[in-house]
């Protein structure tokens, strides 16, 4: 094997934001490598991520819409998990889509090498494995090794019933008395994944507030919709944990004030993630690392280090897959010649929760402090004939809009597929919307996601669905 070769462009791991930038470097005509540390392509998003955590949500709206159904009176046995073969199609699920990656890999011709990269110069890097060292000299570079779970240093790791998300995801088992740290996005999904397969699951958060990004309004529907499923307490942390045969005896604080203690089957950490970046070698070349410890990037992508590129989670929040991708085009196509920026209006954020919780753009929050003249209209899904017809009553509709010219600047929509009804609002905000926009394109019935339609008509004061407060 010759243990010296040369690319146009190598990419540093095969992650959504990865092969995305791999496949686009290809397309355009550039000799391209691909770097990645283990056998199958897709990073932590297809493998531990995203896709088996959605895959094991589905099961658990499943599972809660046929419990549902009891107010109907349809009624069904307690479902019963085998949780091998549950194991079985979540993995057959993941091997379509890795597959189905390598086989575009191959067709564009792209090689790969599997193997830990570390920069040896600003042109230059190692790919080394088990079996071999391979050095590789560059035109370009683009690192995309996405992120790790941060750890509780005064938590356990090395216990098997201490779990990260990717624990989490391999269902192993079904513990009974289950605790999450960590209310963001990751452990509010597990809970909900864990709820549904019969645990009974605590999640706490240091903080008063989970999903900042959220406004209290929102929150709140979320909260109450919970209180039947699992335990949520905020401003509550862990004080120690003791590890014992008959489980992790758990020592909480919350609000200050000393809780027993609690016996425990597995505790999930997700408290967030950090970059995987401490092994690439970047001191050694310069690669300059902002003061949270990302990697600093222009808006073409590119580091201190011109031909150098970062994207994905390596650059920062918000650590999400396709804010990765989109990061992973304007790459190539900036090595490519062409004079491409990265300048998302928005970007959207969903926790696949029950009822899942999706939004854009500017929260109130954010009005205020950036002191925008804003106004909020709101439509309640108790309105809405199709959510009545679906049992999915429990949601809401929420635009903000700028008063002095009446263009949308955000929008939270909480309730069932919210994910999926969040598009037309980020469209709305990349297109320059205004109110009338929205409220006069005409939106089918009766659908979840005409109360995009409506809660515009309402700002309009044009609604005849509810009540009209500003007509």
């Amino acid at each position: 094997m010759n243990n010296t070769i040369h690319a146009q462009v190598i990419v540093i791991g095969s992650g959504p934001s990865g092969y995305s930038a791999a496949f686009r470097c290809a397309d355009l005509g550039l000799d391209t490598i691909l770097v990645e540390r283990y056998n199958t392509l897709g990073g932590v998003c297809l493998n531990v991520g995203c896709i088996p955590s959605k895959t094991l949500l589905h099961i658990a709206k499943v599972i809660k819409e046929a419990k549902d159904l009891h107010q109907s009176g349809i009624f069904f046995n307690e479902p019963v998990i085998d949780i091998k073969k549950v194991q079985t199609w979540k993995e057959n699920i993941i091997k379509k889509l890795t597959n189905g990656l390598s086989y575009m890999r191959d067709k564009r011709k792209i090689r790969i090498f599997h193997g830990h990269a570390v920069f040896d110069t600003d042109k230059s890097i190692s790919i080394i494995s088990q079996e071999d060292k391979l050095t590789v000299f560059f035109d370009s570079a683009i690192i995309a090794t996405g992120s790790k779970p941060i750890q509780i240093p005064s938590i356990p790791n090395d216990d098997v019933r201490i779990w990260d998300s990717s624990d989490a995801l391999s269902l192993q088992c079904i513990p009974n008395r289950f605790l999450i740290i960590g209310a963001g996005i990751i452990g509010l999904e597990m809970a909900t994944i864990y709820s549904a397969l019969g645990s009974n699951v605590d999640i706490i958060d240091r903080f008063n507030h989970f999903l900042p990004a959220v406004d209290q309004d929102i929150s709140n529907i979320y909260i109450k919709s919970i209180n039947k499923k699992f335990n949520l307490m905020l401003n509550t942390h862990v004080d120690n944990i003791k590890l014992d045969h008959s489980g992790l005896i758990t020592h909480l604080i919350k609000d200050g004030v000393d809780q027993k203690n609690m016996l425990y089957d597995a505790i999930l950490v997700a408290i967030g993630r950090t970059p995987n970046i401490d092994k690439l070698g970047l001191d050694k070349i310069g690669l300059k690392i902002n003061d949270f410890g990302f990697i600093s990037v222009d808006n073409q992508l590119k580091t201190n280090i011109p031909h150098i590129y970062a994207i994905g989670d390596v650059t920062g929040f918000p650590m999400l897959a396709h804010k990765g991708v989109h990061e992973g085009h304007i790459a190539a196509e900036v090595i490519a010649g062409k004079k491409h920026y990265f300048e998302p209006r928005v970007i959207p954020s969903i926790a696949y929760t029950e009822p899942e919780i999706a939004w854009v753009g500017l929260n109130e929050t954010q009005a205020k402090k950036e002191d925008i003249d804003y106004a909020i209209s709101i439509f309640p899904w108790s309105s809405s004939g199709r959510a009545m017809a679906s049992n999915s009553t429990l949601g809401m509709t929420k635009l903000i809009f700028n008063k002095n010219n009446n263009k949308i600047i955000g929008g939270s929509i909480i309730g069932t597929n919210a994910g999926e009804l969040i598009g037309e609002i980020g469209l709305a905000i990349e297109m320059g919307c205004d109110a009338e926009d929205i409220a006069l394109t005409i939106h089918a019935h009766p659908t979840l996601y005409e109360s995009i339609g409506l809660s515009a008509e309402i700002f309009q004061g044009t609604a005849t669905d509810v009540l009209n407060y500003n007509a």
